[in-house]
């Protein structure tokens, strides 16, 4: 099935400014969240070319295995400044930071949209 880029951009751009500070999740889950859940790489093209701005989080998006996103050196500063824990290994501590989105309220979810 063909993906209607815009619709998929916009999709996950809801997901990401709904991200609570503190917290972080990966490519694989916001494509889940929006019914994508076969199109985590074209999360990260996403983020590639649509988070230049300090208005959207788009730093609290790692790998599942809590991994930083290459070529992005302030990441880790962002995240820390966040009280984000990483382990020794320099991936983000994913049980401790991991946003577990299920115990949000909808409205505030929906009120990034």
């Amino acid at each position: 099935m063909r993906v209607d880029y815009e619709a998929f951009r916009r999709d996950v751009m809801s997901v990401i400014a709904a991200i609570p500070r503190g917290k972080v999740v990966s490519y694989g889950l916001i494509a889940f969240l929006i019914g994508r859940p076969r199109n985590s790489r074209l999360v990260g093209r996403v983020l590639r070319t649509a988070c230049d701005g300090p208005h959207m989080p788009c730093h609290r998006v790692v790998n599942s295995a809590g991994r930083l996103a290459p070529h992005w050196p302030g990441q880790r500063q962002l995240l820390e400044a966040e009280g984000v824990l990483f382990k020794p290994n320099g991936h983000v501590d994913m049980k401790q930071c991991g946003w577990r989105f299920m115990e949000i309220d909808s409205d505030d979810f929906f009120s990034h949209a």
